[in-house]
């Protein structure tokens, strides 16, 4: 382990200056991505978003989304034409790593599609005709709360997915202006990740990726497969507190996989039990097609009470594949 100036960890074989682009690869699929959700719990309002290049197919991936109290969602998905891996800027979109491994903006000035039921996504070209357009502005910055962790894997290893990866956890202030309406203060905490090399999304089996912040202290990251089974950890602090076992419960709305509610036994390394309850407040189904193939990721705004008492917030995202 090491740890920047201002003493924040980085663990695994990491260094800061992973939080900047890498140099582009040769497979046609690399993909280089960050990710960034955002939760204020005194007004209920959170989202993501996300931007993973792909200079050697020529497009970069685009998503940005804001859900509001009630579940509706301004939401946008786009594919704009790039030419290399220099930056994360485009689609209105853009990223900068201020500090490596501790601060990082992400602004957002663009159009997106207002959805009273984000669920309409699930026929995105319907969705975004037949609802209106407003412009959305977002203006965040994110400051490291947890350590840096993750892991760059053997470029022989065959992974398509996510063979390079950092995770952090991080305090979120900024604004949010949807619309014609004056700009919002935001203030919350949330979880940051950034992934380069190889990517098919179809290249992975079907997962759940449970992520929650609880403060300054605490937050956690849960990953099973479709069963429920699998692990995760906790950051306490500057800390790492691994979960060795996982038994998730999904509940979902009927005749679906959109999940509404999910509880959780989780086994930590040092002995300790801890229960989770999540309940989803605001629920988008998305999707990733590659030669006829739908992956399907169901994303979904959670609140989480963690031990019957410290209440939390977070996304939960379900990612199924047709076979599985």
């Amino acid at each position: 382990m090491q740890t920047t100036a201002n003493g924040i960890a980085i663990y695994g074989n990491l260094k800061a200056e992973d939080d900047f682009t890498h140099e582009l690869g040769p497979e046609e699929n690399f993909n280089e991505s960050v990710y960034f959700n955002f939760f204020d719990p005194k007004q209920n309002r959170g989202g993501f978003v996300r931007i993973g290049n792909r200079p050697n197919e020529g497009y970069a991936e685009m998503t940005v989304i804001v859900w509001n109290p009630d579940g509706s969602a301004l939401f946008n998905y786009a594919k704009p034409a790039i030419t290399h891996n220099d930056a994360w800027d485009a689609g209105g979109l853009k990223i900068d790593v201020l500090t490596p491994a501790e601060s990082v903006r992400t602004t957002y000035d663009g159009s997106a599609v207002f959805l009273t039921d984000p669920k309409a996504m699930a026929d995105p070209g319907k969705a975004f005709k037949n609802n209106p357009h407003q412009r959305l502005r977002i203006n965040l910055l994110h400051d490291a709360v947890g350590p840096m962790y993750g892991h760059v894997g053997d470029p022989d290893d065959g992974n398509q997915f996510a063979r390079a990866h950092t995770e952090q956890h991080s305090r979120i202030s900024g604004e949010i202006q949807m619309g014609d309406e004056a700009p919002v203060a935001f203030s919350g905490w949330g979880l940051r990740d950034h992934s380069w090399g190889p990517r098919y999304w179809q290249a992975t089996p079907s997962y759940r990726w449970i992520t929650g912040n609880f403060g300054d202290d605490l937050g956690m990251i849960v990953r099973t497969n479709a069963a429920g089974e699998g692990g995760g950890l906790f950051h306490e602090g500057q800390k790492l507190v691994r979960i060795t076992e996982t038994k998730l419960h999904t509940e979902y709305a009927d005749d679906s996989n959109y999940h509404t509610a999910l509880s959780a036994e989780l086994t930590l390394e040092d002995g300790r039990v801890r229960q989770l309850e999540g309940r989803v407040m605001g629920y988008i189904p998305l999707r990733n097609r590659r030669k006829g193939t739908h992956t399907h990721v169901g994303e979904g705004m959670t609140q989480y009470t963690l031990d019957g008492e410290r209440v939390g917030y977070g996304l939960s995202e379900y990612l199924d594949q047709p076979e599985d």
